[in-house]
């Protein structure tokens, strides 16, 4: 649909390797983003993680955001993202002030935005802490008509029987669909997968490849990116999808769900909102080897009801999404200009 729209691109887009030294060009963002013209439009809708948020628009216009978190690179997670370790001691001292700066035009700038939506209630709260606004909850939309269960056979064959102790039963399968980057903390589930003695299937590239490869033989698989089609494949056989990082939200796990298979996440961030521990998947309580080994091993040893996560999935549905949007935009432009929610 994107595509078959005008497109306007930023002034950055033009700059030296643009499409792949976009980082080193930040501090341009604040810039470049407010050189958009918007002033023939009523409503604006921006998605935004970085500097989208803070687009111009006129006094007649309303503008709700699309928030898929304050940009963490700025706010709170500046180490994951220009530490020492990732860029360098001289860059990332040099980056810190204009990080530090940036997250004070972030916040100077919240007020461009009429009505915040959230990606989740763990970015709800985010939005509420930084910028000092209430939001509205939009979960994002999975296709759970492209993501949908096997046969009730192939079901059938990946789904354990109970006991209480938790022994593994025959050739447990599990599959991490994941960037290779380092807040992913696919390393985690590797040195999990290996204590516990279990397959791991890792489809993702990234720039920590090179590092995870040390972790991998003996039934823990580096599979590389899959097409769409290879990667419902593999949900759709595996014991259970793992999460072993905090995320926004997490769109792998509602995709697994949608394919009947359930999820082990780490209990934190957007897992909250879409993993029902016990009924849907296993949450786990720390970021150790210990506990996600301990989350593994309780999927494996679970009868899980692959028809009852199918559903839990569908609530996550394109179409419950519009609907939302459409009441959103409904609501939003039914009020008086200017109103702030």
């Amino acid at each position: 649909i994107i595509e078959r729209r005008l497109v306007r691109k930023s002034p950055i887009h033009w700059l030296p390797f643009a499409g792949t030294l976009y980082r080193q060009y930040l501090p341009l963002f604040p810039i470049a983003v407010e050189q958009f013209d918007l002033d023939a439009y009523d409503l604006v809708i921006s998605t935004s993680h970085c500097a989208a948020k803070s687009v111009v628009v006129t006094g007649r216009a309303r503008h709700l955001c699309y928030c898929l978190t304050p940009m963490r690179y700025a706010w709170d997670q500046f180490d994951a993202y220009f530490g020492p370790d990732r860029v360098g001691k001289v860059p990332s001292a040099l980056l810190r002030p204009v990080l530090a700066s940036l997250a004070r035009w972030d916040r100077a700038t919240e007020g461009r935005v009429h009505r915040y939506l959230a990606i989740s209630q763990y970015v709800a709260r985010r939005i509420a802490l930084y910028y000092n606004r209430q939001s509205t909850l939009v979960h994002p939309p999975v296709d759970t008509d492209f993501y949908s269960p096997a046969s009730d056979e192939a079901a059938a064959a990946v789904t354990p029987t109970t006991s209480s102790d938790h022994p593994l039963p025959a050739s447990p399968h599990f599959l991490v669909v994941s960037a290779l980057v380092p807040y992913k903390r696919v390393d985690l589930a590797m040195m999990a997968a290996r204590r516990a003695g279990v397959r791991l299937t890792v489809v993702g590239s990234g720039s920590e490849r090179q590092s995870l490869e040390r972790l991998a033989g003996d039934g823990i698989e580096l599979a590389g990116w899959r097409s769409d089609e290879e990667i419902r494949d593999l949900y759709r056989t595996c014991t259970a999808a793992v999460l072993p990082g905090e995320e926004d939200f997490g769109i792998v796990p509602v995709e697994a769900q949608a394919c009947g298979r359930p999820v082990v996440a780490l209990g934190r961030g957007g897992a909250l909102d879409t993993v029902i521990d016990g009924e849907t998947g296993v949450l786990v309580g720390e970021t150790t080897v210990e506990s996600l080994e301990a989350g593994l091993r309780r999927a494996a040893a679970t009868p899980w009801q692959p028809a009852r996560i199918r559903a839990h999935a569908e609530t996550f549905s394109r179409r419950r999404f519009v609907a939302a949007i459409e009441q959103v935009v409904d609501d939003t432009m039914r009020a008086p200009v200017g109103t702030r929610w």
